[in-house]
């Protein structure tokens, strides 16, 4: 799909979230589930970065990250210390990867980050035992270091280390306000 016929899908399925559930199929869940799998590759941003230097926020992407919390129902998530779980509807970015995967990613996550579906890590990101939320975008060369947590739809850029601890907010609600970029 289009990313004018993207945006026209999630607006429609937007205008009647109350209806969307994980039963939901055809365009509306098909338009959110492309965003995600957009966002998560890094084709789509949040927000993005005008030539005259402004940043333009895509609402509607943001929309979409709404949206895919109401495609699925909280689940047991595997793969925590000692057999820890935990009880969650987004998936991990790295759930069924395999070593191709991780080699064309290009990125280093060292045990205990935790990376949300539809969250871009670029090639040559250095991963430390951190949090990225879903939605967010993290350039290339930055070091997200030990318990830093990057907010949900925060766009990183390049080059940057986020230094232990450090909270970076995201902004998913109100959908009016507009995510923290650095």
């Amino acid at each position: 799909m289009s990313k004018a016929k993207l945006e026209a899908a999630i607006e429609a399925a937007w205008d009647k979230r109350d209806t969307i559930t994980p039963d939901t199929r055809g365009e509306a869940r098909h338009a959110i589930e492309e965003t995600l799998d957009a966002l998560d590759s890094g084709k789509l941003r949040v927000a993005e970065r005008q030539d005259n230097g402004d940043w333009h926020v895509n609402q509607w992407a943001k929309k979409a990250v709404l949206l895919g919390f109401r495609l699925k129902d909280m689940e047991k998530h595997e793969g925590g210390p000692q057999g820890g779980t935990w009880w969650d509807k987004v998936d991990s970015k790295f759930a069924d990867w395999k070593k191709k995967d991780w080699q064309e990613a290009g990125f280093r996550a060292v045990p205990n980050c935790i990376v949300r579906k539809s969250a871009y890590i670029a090639p040559g990101v250095v991963l430390m035992p951190s949090f990225v939320n879903l939605g967010a975008y993290v350039d290339s060369g930055t070091m997200v270091d030990t318990w830093a947590t990057v907010g949900s739809c925060a766009q990183i850029g390049k080059n940057v280390h986020i230094s232990g601890g450090a909270g970076i907010g995201g902004v998913l609600e109100p959908l009016q306000a507009n995510p923290v970029v650095i």
